[in-house]
């Protein structure tokens, strides 16, 4: 059950009903809309609400921290994180309206403040000043290599904010292969922290400080990042 996991994984179990009552809500609509393969109870458990909220071993995301989720997908990780800790400013960043709209109607079943999902590219939308350098933390589990979401994150983040990333055993060469985006993203890794999950699921936290401004050129837009990572 996933009282049990977040228990044991030394994390408290309070809100644990609207955890249950989100997940419902996936999977009722993942049947006419997809928005997850995994179905499964126990791996939603720990692929979804568990490694989202092993974000909290970084303990940044505290108090009423301005965070931002980009390529929020069904909403992972910034719901669960708002959950957790509902004074987090939450905002959910998704290309597809469809999920959007789940996320809109997932916001207004469990009554929840201070979060909105907003229909963007973030290559676009980091553009705009009221998104550009003013969040305290950008998070991302969208599938891509750590440089191609370094670029697209950073110009969200203020200077002596965070890019969070989670990145499986191959986090060393990811690392190796974003040197240069991150540096000229104007960030430096701070820190890299292993939150292993049950099942022998190996992750890893890598924390990427915001140390200057970045470049009004960057993001690239037309799928550069992904086409071309720097």
């Amino acid at each position: 059950m996933l009282i049990d996991y977040i228990e044991d994984y030394g994390l408290d179990t309070k809100n644990i009903d609207k955890f249950e009552k989100y997940k419902e809500l996936i999977l009722e609509y993942n049947k006419h809309t997809n928005l997850t393969r995994i179905t499964e109870d126990e791996e939603f458990n720990v692929k979804h609400f568990l490694d989202s909220l092993s974000l909290f071993k970084t303990d940044l995301f505290v108090k009423d921290k301005k965070i931002i989720d980009i390529g929020t997908g069904a909403g992972f990780p910034g719901l669960p994180l708002k959950l957790y800790n509902e004074d987090l400013d939450i905002t959910l960043l998704d290309s597809l309206r469809k999920r959007i709209d789940f996320l809109n109607g997932v916001i207004e079943e469990l009554d929840l403040k201070k979060i909105r999902a907003i229909h963007a590219r973030a290559e676009e939308i980091v553009r705009d000043p009221n998104y550009r350098e003013s969040y305290d933390i950008a998070v991302s589990r969208a599938v891509a290599n750590l440089s191609t979401l370094t670029e697209y994150s950073m110009a969200f983040v203020k200077v002596g904010g965070y890019f969070i990333s989670q990145k499986g055993p191959e986090y060393k060469e990811e690392l190796k292969s974003a040197k240069r985006a991150i540096e000229l993203m104007g960030g430096e890794v701070k820190d890299v922290i292993h939150t292993p999950l049950p099942n022998d699921i190996d992750h890893y936290i890598i924390v990427i400080k915001k140390v200057k401004e970045t470049d009004k050129k960057y993001p690239r837009g037309g799928g550069k990042p992904r086409k071309a990572p720097l």
